[in-house]
């Protein structure tokens, strides 16, 4: 997508702090086009851009607001942040955001992203059990110290091989008490790795704020370009909320499902290593992955 509203130009002015500029009517449509991944009379799936907030941005502008400056309404169903890109769902009517809102809450809403991460060696599968909690600065963190985490391989590990179905946890005695804290879930399978990039398709059993981005960091294997952890000047977070799944309620409860392909910008630091240098070999094999994972074709 070219023109101003595009994610170089977005990047640009956030790192220049001109988020202040009032954007013309005409952005929203330079937004969607070529990012609306569905869209009925009650609900809008956009291939969200990395550089931009989905609501609540205080200093500068918002997909929520752009759209309203437009002419349109939309009920944000979720979030995702805004150094991220991938399918984020908005109500087109309030009466089917609540609905919608609460499959989010209750874990039954499908969710998989994509993460790049900064690091080699992680086994085929694994899962991250570790709670959450909100230190200093309104900062997400593992609710436990560092040295309390443990990876445990499932069953007997021949040597020599990489454990399969790995579990990080923490020492339930070494779990923060003086701090409220969340428990936290996100499953991975490997998708591909060479000696400097490792591409996972994770998904968050539960949903918290920066839930993948901390957990996969405290691990060892930060999301490559995240500000949170140590790559402030990076132009993004490479990480991609790929598919998504809902009931929707206006379609008799029948199981909508949406995938958002990643941009060239998502497979930039290793696109030149790619298998082929084509992202779409890997897209497959994780929907593969999804579906022996899950049991259920097309995700969710």
């Amino acid at each position: 997508m070219a023109g101003p509203a595009g994610p170089a130009a977005w990047q640009a002015r956030c790192r220049a702090g001109r988020w202040r500029t009032v954007l013309l009517v005409s952005d929203w449509a330079r937004i969607r086009a070529g990012r609306v991944v569905y869209e009925d009379g009650a609900a809008l799936i956009l291939n969200k851009p990395a550089g931009i907030s989905v609501t609540g941005e205080r200093h500068g502008t918002d997909l929520v607001r752009i759209a309203r400056e437009a002419g349109q309404e939309l009920f944000p169903v979720h979030r995702i942040d805004k150094v991220t890109s991938g399918a984020i769902l908005f109500a087109r009517e309030l009466g089917w955001h609540g609905g919608l809102t609460r499959q989010f809450a209750r874990g039954t809403a499908g969710k998989e992203y994509l993460a790049l991460t900064r690091s080699t060696g992680l086994p085929e599968r694994g899962t991250i059990d570790l709670p959450l909690s909100v230190g200093r600065k309104n900062r997400v963190r593992v609710a436990a110290p560092r040295e309390a985490i443990a990876a445990r391989p499932a069953g007997a590990v021949p040597a020599g091989t990489v454990p399969v179905g790995t579990t990080w946890a923490a020492d339930p005695a070494a779990v923060f008490t003086h701090v409220r804290t969340y428990p936290s879930v996100t499953t991975f399978a490997r998708i591909w790795a060479d000696e400097r990039h490792t591409l996972l398709l994770a998904r968050p059993v539960t949903g918290r704020r920066h839930q993948i981005r901390v957990h996969l960091a405290w691990i060892g294997h930060p999301v490559e370009g995240d500000p949170l952890f140590g790559m402030a000047d990076a132009p993004r977070a490479h990480l991609h909320s790929w598919r998504l799944a809902v009931d929707a309620a206006w379609r008799a409860g029948a199981r909508l499902r949406a995938e958002a392909p990643p941009g060239p910008d998502f497979w930039a630091p290793a696109a030149s290593r790619l298998p082929g240098q084509d992202p779409a070999p890997l897209l497959a094999t994780a929907r593969r992955r999804s579906e022996e994972d899950t049991g259920v074709p097309g995700h969710g």
